[in-house]
């Protein structure tokens, strides 16, 4: 199995040296999952702790309380143009390893193909107009296992398979590696995840016909070709404290998350020309751990004001609620409070089931 890894980075390295580093690539990886993440505003690779950790640090499957967990989440961004969906389901293999499988899509559905909008008579014709569908998919194979031999960490790693489609004109695919580690020191957690460690590398195709790429040329865009892109690694550091209050019923949790990116400069709080650092605050507060109330702020960013001429600091809060009941933990949240980010706010609920839970 150690061969088999060393071999394949080995494989993606190699590739990287002449496949193009594309800023802001399978940028949809990075919205997140999990109403009770996105509410504390996108934090969680320190105390994910349920079937979400195989998307922000796998390293947290192993902390899940039940054999099987099933998770389930739908959100709609851009007014319902776009749907977000996304399942998961991770089983415990033994008291020292998880295994886990995530789906990822987000898709915009139906869009009009105006390519044949005219005629060869040079007439338009709205029956020519044909649909079709832009969607990103991924999937995740997650490992988790604790290192007995050091005492208080667990690791965790991901392989991704990437699936873009733009319709019947061209699509990629894509392979990567995730690997993140989780520790717990004097009551602090603490924890590193790396996204794309190997270059996530996409093989796009496209299948333009010769019709397609004359009315390209006629109305003055670039054709696109085949090519090779690779998305650079991603690193998140974490760390979070619970403290505890009336007997232990009322529990306050805090999380930092640093979100460091390798792509160039980016609008963040810290940035130079080849990383670029994002900080991002999360907040829960629980009782009895049956009801929670939490809160989060992150997309920290400067920005032209109304009047064009200064720039001003804007920041991204989101909220959310979430409920245990049983075998059953149902979450809500709502981000972009104030539209403060490109994609318009939206209402998100989670799903989270388990199975053979443990006592």
């Amino acid at each position: 199995m150690n061969r088999i890894f060393f071999l394949t980075v080995l494989f993606l390295m190699a590739l990287g040296g002449w496949a193009q580093v594309a800023k802001y690539s399978n940028e949809f990886l990075n919205i997140g999952v999990g109403a009770r993440a996105l509410g504390m505003g996108n934090t969680g690779v320190a105390t994910v702790n349920d079937v979400t950790a195989g998307y922000w640090n796998p390293a947290g499957l192993l902390r899940q309380t039940s054999n099987i967990q099933v998770g389930l989440m739908h959100a709609e961004y851009f007014a319902g143009i776009a749907k977000y969906d996304y399942g998961a389901v991770s089983k415990r293999i033994d008291s020292n390893s998880v295994a886990g499988v995530s789906f990822i899509r987000f898709g915009i559905d139906n869009i009009p193909n105006t390519l044949e909008l005219i005629d060869a008579n040079g007439n338009v014709d709205y029956n020519r107009i044909k649909t079709f569908n832009s969607v990103d998919a991924a999937v995740l194979l997650t490992y988790a296992r604790k290192i007995p031999k050091l005492k208080g960490v667990q690791l965790g790693g991901n392989f991704k398979v990437v699936r873009r489609r733009l319709g019947e004109f061209g699509g990629a695919w894509g392979f990567g590696l995730d690997a993140g580690a989780q520790y717990n020191y004097k009551g602090w957690d603490l924890a590193v995840m790396g996204r794309d460690i190997s270059g996530t590398f996409n093989a796009w195709s496209v299948n333009l016909t010769d019709a397609q790429k004359t009315v390209f040329q006629q109305t003055g865009n670039d054709i696109p070709t085949s090519s090779l892109e690779v998305t650079a690694p991603r690193l998140i550091l974490g760390g979070a404290r619970t403290f505890y209050f009336w007997k232990d019923r009322i529990s306050v949790l805090g999380e930092l998350n640093l979100i460091n990116t390798f792509d160039g400069k980016r609008n963040t709080v810290i940035k130079t020309g080849l990383w670029s650092m994002e900080p991002a605050l999360g907040t829960e507060v629980g009782y009895k751990g049956f009801i929670y109330l939490r809160g989060g702020l992150g997309n920290i960013q400067k920005q032209l004001s109304d009047n064009g001429k200064n720039f001003v600091t804007t920041v991204q809060p989101n909220i959310g609620v979430g409920v245990r009941y049983k075998i059953f933990a149902l979450d809500y949240a709502l981000t972009d409070i104030g539209d403060n980010s490109i994609a318009l706010y939206s209402n998100i609920f989670s799903l989270k089931i388990d199975l053979n839970k443990k006592r």
